[in-house]
């Protein structure tokens, strides 16, 4: 599934497809969801139906509930029947509304700086025996080195992306430095303070004011860095 997926979301998706059935022949109908939390982003969240996405935005709304818990907190969190469950007061009401009467987050064990949980729900109550929840844990568990290799992977682009960026800025720039130079007939050094000064006094960043000297003086094409 690795292998085969485009980005961690689509992994995810796959992923919880394959909970899902895992759980559909002995326990009726089973939406499930998993949520991944990394630093400095945004929940990644994948659901085997659309029920399933709608319960998860649920738990999002009040940013608790048993995958999000099981997510942070690394153990099993099992609720047997909403309407009895005293935890995530104001959560289990908005839930129940919908008609989900059980649900069960398993945690999916990552390398610090990064989390994830499996979130299992029924509209039956008590539907997850002591079996459903060994089930649940070994799915999660066997998840886990696959999606440790995809949150790797997608780290390792996001990082590769960054550089290019980072690149593409820095060749604009260095090129506005130079038509600078060949505009006032300067060195380096007054080339970029001209520059500097000229992207403080305007408030734009060096990069855009760089772009906007390069269209200036005739290069209309994207910029591109030659290095790799």
């Amino acid at each position: 599934m690795v292998l085969e997926s485009e980005d961690v979301q689509s992994f995810l998706t796959g992923l919880v497809e394959i909970a899902a059935k895992s759980f559909a022949t002995s326990y009726g109908e089973v939406f499930c969801g998993v949520t991944l939390l990394r630093p400095r982003s945004m929940v990644t969240v994948a659901s085997s139906s659309d029920e399933a996405q709608r319960m998860d935005e649920i738990q999002y709304g009040f940013d608790d509930g048993p995958c999000l818990r099981a997510a942070r907190e690394g153990y099993t969190v099992h609720i047997p029947d909403f309407l009895t469950e005293d935890r995530f007061p104001a959560y289990r009401e908005a839930i129940a509304a919908h008609g989900i009467r059980s649900a069960l987050g398993a945690p999916v064990r990552l390398e610090a700086g990064a989390s994830a949980g499996l979130d299992f729900y029924s509209m039956t109550p008590d539907v997850f025996d002591d079996k459903a929840i060994r089930v649940a844990e070994r799915v999660a568990r066997e998840a886990s080195r696959s999606l440790r290799l995809a949150v790797k992977i997608a780290h390792l682009g996001d990082e590769s992306r960054n550089r290019q960026v980072a690149m593409e800025s820095r060749t604009a720039i260095d090129m506005a430095v130079g038509a600078i130079m060949a505009q006032n007939r300067c060195d380096q050094d007054e080339a970029i303070t001209i520059l500097r000064r000229a992207s403080s006094a305007r408030n734009v960043k060096l990069k855009d004011l760089s772009a906007g000297i390069l269209t200036s003086v005739g290069q209309t094409r994207p910029i591109r860095t030659h290095f790799s």
